[in-house]
């Protein structure tokens, strides 16, 4: 019940396989908001003591003294709350976040500690079920008696080094946040700035500021003995005013995008045949190949009009 309620909310990511615009709509806010889980809680907390009842009460008949093992819905879903609930501590931490009160709201929620998958806590939760099992072997090899409580403590453990982990994650995070809000930027002060977790280590970070006209992008290393210089930062000019420009963003598209964009960036081609205009998240590298990575394209005629609309992901390179 906990494995299956920890990984059901992310049976929205089927949404891939619809499109990016699909995914974009779907992922991390179908199974992911707090009404949906409740839904979610209930229906597999259900579906066990169903299976529970259909398929286990026969040998329970066999032996009488098992019939106070029959799994009540109250356990059951209080277990999948437990598993729920975990998956979703996991991924608010991340950079993308989750949509927590759809339908009824449309916000994300992120707090830009984590990667998608973090090695470090693969490596923790490792741990956590390994090395109580090998001590529990090893005082049996020994003589000692077996302690019960072995795998208990393992687990508080592990949640305790869990807890601390992203907690350094969230003091390093602020740290590179200050870093880059506090900088100038070839003359230029951010209106805006974010950092973004970009490897294992919690020491490297992707900053990104918002200027008048430019979004900056640059490393930021808090390792010891290395200095934060903006000078090196990659700068991208963001558009000037034109009829294209304002027609893409004033587009039913352009709206959805922007309510899910950190550090929008657009740009205005032109071409024989019209305008195309392009937007994306500069939240995410230009190599990131991730699908959350999303670019909208609206092509325009010569009158403005919108001919199409289209979601895509940024690693498909079309």
């Amino acid at each position: 019940m906990l494995v299956a309620a920890g990984v059901a909310p992310d049976l929205d990511y089927a949404s891939y396989f619809g499109g990016a615009g699909s995914f974009l709509r779907f992922d991390r806010t179908l199974l992911h908001s707090l009404p949906s889980c409740v839904l979610l809680t209930c229906a597999i907390a259900g579906a066990f003591c169903w299976f529970d009842y259909r398929h286990l009460t026969k040998s329970r008949d066999r032996n009488k003294s098992d019939a106070e093992s029959r799994l009540t819905f109250g356990t059951a879903l209080a277990v999948c709350v437990v598993g729920v609930a975990g998956h979703l501590l996991l991924d608010v931490p991340s950079g993308v976040g989750v949509r927590l009160l759809w339908p009824f709201r449309a916000r994300w929620f992120a707090l830009d500690l984590l990667t998608e998958l973090d090695p470090w806590i693969l490596i923790l939760l490792g741990l956590g079920l390994l090395l109580p099992a090998l001590f529990r072997l090893v005082g049996e090899e020994i003589g000692e008696k077996k302690k019960s409580k072995s795998v208990g403590r393992g687990a508080i453990v592990t949640l305790v080094l869990l807890l601390a982990y992203v907690g350094a994650r969230g003091y390093l995070h602020s740290r590179a946040v200050d870093l880059v809000e506090s900088s100038d930027y070839h003359g230029r002060a951010p209106l805006a700035a974010g950092a973004y977790p970009t490897s294992a280590s919690p020491l490297e970070w992707r900053g990104v500021a918002s200027t008048d006209n430019t979004i900056e992008e640059m490393e930021v290393s808090l390792e010891p003995g290395t200095e934060f210089d903006p000078g090196r930062s990659v700068t991208h000019y963001k558009p000037e005013d034109s009829p294209a420009l304002e027609a893409g963003q004033n587009s039913a598209a352009a709206r959805r995008f922007l309510g899910y964009a950190r550090f929008p960036l657009a740009s205005v081609m032109r071409s024989e045949e019209g305008d195309r205009f392009e937007l994306r998240d500069m939240r995410f590298a230009e190599s990131d190949s991730s699908p959350a990575n999303i670019v909208l394209r609206v092509e325009l005629r010569g009158d403005l009009r919108i001919v199409s609309e289209e979601f895509r992901f940024a690693s498909s390179g079309k």
